[in-house]
């Protein structure tokens, strides 16, 4: 793969200037700890598949990493090549993420939720050499479905499966020789090392258009976020980091793995989002730091009030994805007794904004935050007309995190002359530049904190021969944030049930996190003279069911 990031030499050089880029890699940081505190636990999880937990200090992980950089490249893998895995919050994800680092290649993590048509298309965009995955997750088969569509991606030349046998097996093949000798590992490691300009991860976010695209980030824009994150946090080694967040998405990526790298610290991992079982890591694993969405934060809240869990580790719960409600903001501040932080980010650019510790709580409460350290927002109106503190309009950001271009798809960068990055949400900006989410030009729903590509739904669900036409819009959930709803306008002489439609999209492959959750079958869809649905009445005929 030769990638093609956007990444001009005057930002390189005003963000290295600043202060903000620093040229170090992930596995700089690992080394250290590796030299310093080598008998600290690195990660601890638990595979619900196997039912086994494993827990690895920093010098037994040191050994799995470089055992897999080692025979990452006895397969063939160069520098840039990207490596594709589709797994839960195991440590395998941590130990084969140090393992591209080690040698050069791309990470790319892709959500267990998707499936062959989401799969054929990003492993083809990103060119993978490598796709690792479970034999089985949450009682899913994935070698089957991986074997299935191996044949129409040319680019793929290894599937290794965790739990798999023979040429397939992760372990067998990577794990269970050093392929070489061990003596030499540092000098090919070394010629292998990547800068921190080099792209180092890519991961997939939906769009309005539907097609997923490939976000680009280099070490330097990942870290330039998590240091002033961490700082503003109070968070350093000595902090224990439960991650249940997917760490195939942006939040468990940075925050659960490279963070607590970074710092030295403990990361404990929760392959399945459960809130009894998280209340009780908290307590046996002294957990004082995690971060997670809305429903997470809920689920928590409930159990603990309920049945009185010790929690009294937990120091700080960050929550972002969503909009936080902010009663739950208050409740959970009381019954969990620690602090509740808002914040608001992007895969392309981790956290932009968030509350502070020691903020008021009409900022904890009621807003998203202020920007980190090298980042800036600005609100604008539709001519792009800066707007007054306290005026809603389109939020832009620019800074040191920002990501360097979507894969293959320059033309969708959608940065400014001046560096600003149309973030495709609506928001307002007080007067000491805290922010508030009020709404989304993009045409996607947010659901438990993952994005759902409306117009790629709605393009399928058209499909069915008893639809006229469709828009599908969120509505607001207590726990969730939001939930979709279809409006359908059904053809003549035809019925259509919400039945059929689940039937339907799932015979489309449409994954289950996608599937509206409510249809609604009405005469027409109000529209503009020009045509266009206006969403924002169906948004509110929504919101009075």
């Amino acid at each position: 793969m030769q990638f093609d990031p956007i990444l001009p030499l005057a930002r390189i050089k005003a963000m290295k200037a600043q202060g903000y880029w620093n040229d170090l890699i992930l596995t700089d940081y690992f080394d250290r700890w590796v030299a310093d505190i080598p008998n600290k636990t690195a990660v601890s999880d638990f595979n619900s598949t196997a039912q086994v937990a494993n827990r690895f200090t920093y010098r037994e992980l040191a050994g799995y990493v470089d055992r897999l950089a080692l025979g990452l490249m006895r397969l063939g893998v160069e520098k840039n090549d990207v490596v594709s895995c589709q797994f839960p919050n195991w440590w395998q994800f941590t130990a084969l993420t140090l393992a591209c680092v080690r040698i050069g290649a791309v990470i790319n993590p892709i959500m267990p939720i998707f499936r062959e048509r989401e799969l054929k298309f990003m492993l083809g965009l990103a060119e993978s050499k490598v796709f690792v995955i479970p034999r089985e997750f949450r009682g899913f088969d994935y070698a089957t479905m991986a074997r299935g569509i191996r044949s129409e991606l040319p680019s793929l030349h290894h599937l290794l499966i965790v739990g798999g046998e023979g040429p397939e097996s992760f372990e067998q093949v990577l794990l269970e020789k050093l392929h070489g000798a061990a003596g030499d590992a540092t000098e090919r490691f070394k010629a292998r090392r990547s800068t921190a300009d080099s792209v180092m991860e890519l991961l997939y976010t939906s769009g309005t258009t539907g097609e997923p695209k490939g976000v680009m980030h280099t070490a330097n824009t990942l870290f330039s976020n998590l240091r002033p994150y961490a700082e503003r946090l109070q968070l350093t080694g000595n902090d224990v980091v439960l991650m249940s967040s997917p760490m195939a998405h942006q939040t468990g990526f940075m925050y659960g793995l490279m963070m607590p790298i970074m710092l030295g610290a403990t990361a404990v991992l929760q392959d399945i989002w459960e809130p009894n079982q998280a209340a009780t890591r908290i307590g046996s694993e002294h957990v004082t730091f995690t971060m997670a969405s809305t429903p997470f934060l809920s689920d928590l809240t409930e159990v603990v009030e309920t049945k009185k869990y010790d929690v009294s580790s937990l120091r700080v719960f960050l929550s972002a994805g969503a909009p936080i409600p902010r009663v739950l903001v208050e409740r959970a501040t009381k019954v969990l007794n620690t602090n509740i932080v808002s914040a608001w980010g992007m895969t392309e650019n981790g956290a932009v904004t968030t509350t502070k510790l020691d903020d008021p709580p009409e900022k904890a409460f009621h807003t998203d935050g202020c920007t980190l350290t090298g980042m800036e927002v600005h609100i604008t109106d539709y001519e792009n007309n800066p707007l007054p503190p306290g005026a809603e309009g389109r939020l832009k950001t620019r800074g040191c995190s920002n990501f360097v271009g979507y894969l293959k798809r320059r033309e969708l960068y959608g940065h400014d002359a001046d560096g600003w990055f149309d973030t495709g949400d609506i928001a307002r900006v007080d007067a000491d530049g805290y922010i508030r989410i009020t709404g989304r030009s993009k045409d996607i729903i947010i659901r438990g904190g993952e994005n759902i590509p409306v117009v790629e739904i709605e393009d399928r669900l058209f499909r069915h021969p008893a639809i006229q036409a469709v828009a599908i819009v969120g509505y607001p959930d207590p726990r969730l944030g939001e939930r979709a709803c279809a409006f359908v306008v059904v053809k003549a002489g035809h019925t259509f049930s919400h039945a059929e439609m689940i039937q339907f999209l799932e015979q489309e492959r449409v994954i289950k996190q996608y599937l509206p959750e409510r249809l609604e079958i009405v005469a027409e869809l109000p529209r503009t003279p020009s045509g266009k649905v206006q969403k924002f009445k169906l948004r509110e005929i929504a919101k009075s069911f």
